[in-house]
């Protein structure tokens, strides 16, 4: 079965995160993202924890489900184009800070686990070492190494992902706080771990110049904050519904079909500047400038696609073809926004997204997998399905991201949304999963379409 995954998120007792970050509308989410397996994120907190076996049920092996009283509530307020499969993963973000090489380490790595019980045995092991209770991703002053150590304890199936791996203040390759390699950082350990995660500042492309990480598998997750942004990266897996088929690809790559990623221009890391000075640069151009601001004279936050190249033995026509397959996408709300002229988070946006997921089915499907010709049958506008052609070409205008601030990917240039835009040819149909979506029907309103007032809308932005 081929599926969409996203296994980096975050709950509501995550700091910085959205209220409405529950089961309930996690799952109303994903759905509409199109995702059919995501991580419960944060089961290190008590209270959490507590939710989660109130409310998740055992499902297909390692994976877990809404009790049924719970999944009625939330499919009933959904289209039926998005009653699919949806399944929890056990899964943690923590974040590790000490001394290391006499220098401060500051890490983030990924944790899961099949069942209940090993990720309790985690949370007794950390909760002698730190506080686990104050943040859903706990900072705690333990080395990396020791951390993975305390995942293999927990026993079968359990594993260690470092985190957004080039982020430059929390990651374990950052140009802050990192080191230059994986097996610095996790030691004699550094066997056990057989995926990183790319962040959303990079690519496989990116990656794929530092010959030293070729084998370990590329996953690319949301790390969301509020339900709205699940889906924005995730992995696409072609395996058995269960954690240990899951785990299995990742080791292996047999049943890892790669990842949807941002354009890595789209991250909020992947260039180098000062925000404060409005000062956005390449990682020529700061070398230049010794790292230091020309206008006020502090250190540059130095990002992604600098670290890459300080890193990398190869240059992009010596890269191999990467092993994992990669889509780039933009999501939804920001194609239809960019279209009609006005903010992604605006009613006119919203209706919009609620019809097409009405007529076409769910987001993931509607960017990457249903041919064209059908959503230009169903669009109420020919830019939407132009802007999606121009997506799935790389046809794209970047504005790069850096020192914290999001980038911004165009579809179109400003005057071509004054006049009559070219209809691009339709590529060739790529390897669809969602068919047989069902139509639009025929008492379907735009009001019909505005989420119910207890699911409400999060668009906190993270």
């Amino acid at each position: 079965m081929r599926f969409y995954a996203d296994l980096h998120i975050h709950s509501k007792y995550s700091r910085a995160t959205s209220k409405d970050c529950d089961l309930e509308h996690l799952s109303f989410w994903g759905r509409k993202k199109g995702i059919t397996v995501i991580g419960t994120g944060d089961f290190t907190h008590p209270a959490w924890f507590s939710e989660i076996k109130e409310k998740l049920v055992p499902a297909e092996p390692g994976l877990f489900r809404l009790r049924d009283d719970i999944e009625k509530e939330v499919t009933e307020k959904l289209p039926g184009s998005c009653h699919g499969i949806f399944l929890f993963m056990l899964s943690v973000e923590i974040s590790t800070i000490y001394k290391k090489g006499e220098k401060t380490r500051k890490i983030h790595h990924l944790i899961y686990a099949p069942t209940l019980e090993q990720a309790e045995f985690i949370n007794r092991k950390l909760d002698r070492i730190g506080n686990i209770k104050s943040d859903g991703r706990p900072i705690l002053g333990l080395d990396s190494r020791h951390l993975l150590e305390i995942a293999l304890e927990a026993g079968e199936g359990c594993y260690l992902v470092p985190a957004h791996i080039w982020t430059p203040w929390f990651a374990v390759l950052g140009s802050k706080s990192g080191f230059d390699s994986i097996g610095e950082c996790y030691g004699d350990l550094a066997e056990h771990i057989f995926a990183v995660e790319t962040g959303l500042s990079a690519d496989p492309d990116m990656i794929r110049l530092v010959s030293d990480l070729d084998r370990y598998r590329l996953v690319s997750n949301s790390d969301a904050h509020s339900p709205a942004k699940l889906g924005r990266e995730a992995c696409i897996f072609n395996t058995d519904l269960d954690y240990f088929s899951m785990r299995r690809a990742l080791e292996t790559g047999d049943g890892y079909d790669g990842s949807a990623e941002f354009f890595p221009e789209e991250g909020k890391y992947h260039l180098d500047g000062h925000r404060k000075c409005n000062i956005r640069l390449s990682p020529d151009q700061s070398r230049q400038l010794d790292g230091i601001c020309p206008v006020c004279g502090k250190p540059l936050t130095l990002g992604v696609m600098h670290r890459v190249q300080e890193l990398a033995d190869r240059t992009a026509g010596e890269a191999p073809e990467t092993t994992d397959p990669f889509v780039s996408l933009v999501p939804l709300p920001e194609v239809i926004a960019e279209t009609e002229g006005v903010g992604p988070n605006s009613k006119r946006v919203a209706k919009e997204y609620e019809q097409l997921l009405h007529k076409l089915g769910a987001e993931l499907g509607i960017l990457n997998d249903i041919p064209l010709e059908q959503i230009r049958n169903l669009s109420n506008s020919p830019l939407i399905p132009e802007a999606i052609a121009r997506m799935r070409k790389g046809d794209v205008i970047r504005e790069a991201g850096y020192d914290g601030e999001y980038g911004r990917i165009k579809l179109f240039r400003e005057d071509e949304l004054k006049q009559t835009v070219t209809i691009s040819p339709p590529p060739s149909p790529g390897k669809g999963f969602m068919e047989n979506i069902p139509p639009l029907s025929d008492d379907f309103s735009v009001e019909g379409a505005e989420l119910p007032n207890d699911l409400p809308r999060a668009v906190l932005k993270d």
